[in-house]
């Protein structure tokens, strides 16, 4: 796992990098995103290869766009009719009575790794998990794998319609252990089963959360602001 040094003097893994650079790009994109090109592109130097080149090439296919139709295709591309949804727990727990005990759920987890939610957004929207995923990686890793059968279901449905996002999930599940599953089928079954125990680890670090802190650091999750993601 590769590092790099952020301008805060704080030493960034490739891993957590390519999270970053995904969870920026997986918001809705608005009308500043063409002036974030040069600082991803800059933080993807510190990135795995195979993940960057993924990344690049969407920020490549992105740039070409006017920041309308951009987000024309971000809009277009994310909803749940198409089983195409940011949200985590939404492939879990569907739109039920149980999702509002996962959210709560997330909240207490980003709280006791001593990360305070404060966005606008769901805790279960996916930038919010992989920004949590690059700043605590050994516990963001094992709640990504956790939900690793809907952000493979993503991926695959992305591919599926043939959008450029695919390419993005692709790299966020290239920064998980162990291969990708090849078809939707594959991925239902780690629903139902769950990761091979060898890859979750004995212990998990979500059970019971983990290390919790007296002064949280307060997060305007998600966000691309100065310093996250270089």
């Amino acid at each position: 796992m590769s590092t790099t040094t952020t301008g805060t003097g704080d030493r960034t893994s490739g891993d957590a990098l390519v999270r970053l650079v995904a969870g920026c790009v997986l918001q809705y994109p608005g009308d500043h995103f063409h002036d974030e090109l040069p600082r991803l592109r800059a933080a993807l130097a510190g990135a795995p290869a195979e993940p960057a080149a993924l990344l690049g090439s969407f920020l490549d296919e992105a740039e070409a766009l006017t920041p309308i139709a951009l987000c024309a295709r971000y809009t277009g591309t994310f909803d749940t009719r198409n089983r195409r949804c940011l949200y985590l727990t939404w492939w879990v727990d569907g739109d039920t009575r149980r999702r509002g005990l996962s959210l709560v759920r997330l909240k207490r987890i980003y709280r006791d790794f001593g990360l305070e939610f404060a966005g606008e957004e769901l805790p279960d929207f996916l930038p919010v998990a992989l920004e949590f995923a690059a700043r605590r990686e050994e516990a963001g890793a094992e709640l990504l794998q956790e939900y690793r059968a809907g952000l493979e279901l993503l991926r695959l449905s992305l591919a599926e319609s043939g959008s450029p996002y695919a390419r993005v999930l692709e790299a966020v599940c290239a920064t998980l252990p162990g291969p990708s599953p090849a078809t939707k089928a594959e991925a239902k079954a780690l629903a139902r089963n769950g990761p091979p125990q060898e890859l979750v680890g004995a212990g998990s670090a979500l059970e019971p959360f983990g290390p919790g802190t007296d002064r949280p650091v307060d997060l305007p999750w998600p966000t691309t602001s100065e310093g996250r993601t270089a």
